[in-house]
């Protein structure tokens, strides 16, 4: 089943796949028509000085008018208008392991104080905005990990930004509180009632705030950003061609096995993930962190399991994303009661991709919009 959701002026709509309707996002034109109006009735004798006074305030106006257009604003502004959409299928596995978590507007919280706010001068950064939260959860062993994550992930984060509310520094509050987040996951599965100690899953979060991308990874699923052409790859791999993660194994005691591919000790061919207690101290739940500053360039985000990334490169994702959203934005600005929003197309577009390219495993993509759709005024006669 695919799901998919618009943010409507801070207002999220949610349906599914089956039924229901799901409106077009749009956000109010920010550009204002000031009309100077001089009055004619004015005596004779005042004329003169009330033209020359009239022509300078207009100039004055004219002025403010190019310095406020000049001012540089949020990237993402009131970061509402986001839209996405997500696509899950089991493929050719007997039985579905992954699981998905969107919930926009997860914390409320002015642009500066979310953190690395690119225009803290203008009056978004003053205003509270919606960040919204992406999850990704691709589960090996059986589903109760990924699941589990997908139910709470989001609200344990939460929690955990809200205690780091006396750090200083934004980047490092984040980084904390993702660290802190998956810890606590983790440390949940220390019960057996809950999961088996062999079942575990990778765990890919995207906070999107105004302004920044914030990137949290521990597993093998991947985040890519289309901006422009490129393809920017906001996390890397956890996977045991890494030196830096062979080493880490190693050095405790861990064993590498070639069981088909590398594997810690013949079991799990990555590095990290959220439970698999049954191989601790080798495979770690603590994520990577990272930071990427929106542009005004930026297409749309990518985030899928390794049921797409084994047989698409980053380049082609993006290349065939980007090519069947401007498609689906212009139907969209045709058809006007569009039942999904362009990401939903692509999710599904890329979902059919990996399955004509042979993807084995399970394949879960979530995609997310990035440019804000313009409402076009009706033309002036």
């Amino acid at each position: 089943m695919a799901s998919v959701s618009t943010l409507l002026n801070d207002t999220t709509t949610t349906t599914t796949v089956e039924g229901g309707s799901n409106p077009t996002p749009t956000v109010s034109d920010a550009n204002v028509t000031t009309v100077l109006s001089i009055s004619t009735e004015i005596e004779p004798a005042e004329t003169e000085n009330t033209t020359t006074t009239a022509a300078a305030d207009a100039v004055i106006t004219v002025a403010a008018a190019r310095r406020a257009a000049a001012t540089p604003t949020c990237i993402g502004r009131s970061n509402a208008g986001v839209s996405w959409g997500y696509s899950l299928e089991k493929g050719r596995r007997s039985t579905m392991e992954d699981a998905v978590s969107v919930h926009p507007g997860f914390i409320r919280v002015c642009c500066k104080d979310a953190g690395g706010c690119t225009a803290p001068e203008c009056n978004y950064s003053l205003e509270e905005s919606p960040v919204h939260f992406f999850g990704l959860f691709d589960g090996h062993g059986g589903d109760q990990v990924s699941n589990y994550c997908a139910n709470e992930l989001c609200k344990i984060l939460a929690e955990e930004w809200e205690k780091g509310s006396s750090l200083d520094v934004w980047s490092k509050r984040w980084e904390i509180a993702m660290c802190k987040a998956y810890e606590r996951a983790d440390n949940a599965f220390e019960d057996e009632a809950l999961a088996p100690k062999s079942v575990g899953t990778t765990a890919l979060v995207l906070v999107v705030s105004p302004c920044q991308i914030i990137a949290a990874n521990c597993g093998d699923s991947r985040a890519v950003l289309c901006r422009g052409t490129q393809a920017i790859p906001l996390t890397v791999d956890h996977k045991l061609d890494r030196e830096d993660e062979l080493e880490r194994i190693t050095s405790s005691g861990g064993r590498i096995l070639n069981w088909g591919c590398l594997r810690v000790e013949g079991i799990l061919s990555m590095s990290r993930a959220i439970g698999d207690h049954d191989l601790k101290p080798w495979v770690i739940s603590v994520p990577e962190v990272t930071f990427m500053t929106r542009t005004d360039e930026d297409e749309c985000l990518i985030l899928a399991s390794d049921g797409l990334w084994d047989v698409l490169s980053n380049e082609e994702v993006v290349r065939l994303a980007r090519k069947e959203l401007r498609q689906q934005r212009r139907l969209a600005g045709v058809n006007n009661d569009g039942q999904y929003p362009p990401a939903w197309h692509v999710s599904q577009h890329l979902l059919k991709q990996a399955l004509d390219a042979y993807s084995y495993d399970n394949i879960s993509i979530i995609v997310v919009d990035l440019k804000i759709p313009r409402t076009r005024r009706p033309r002036q006669l």
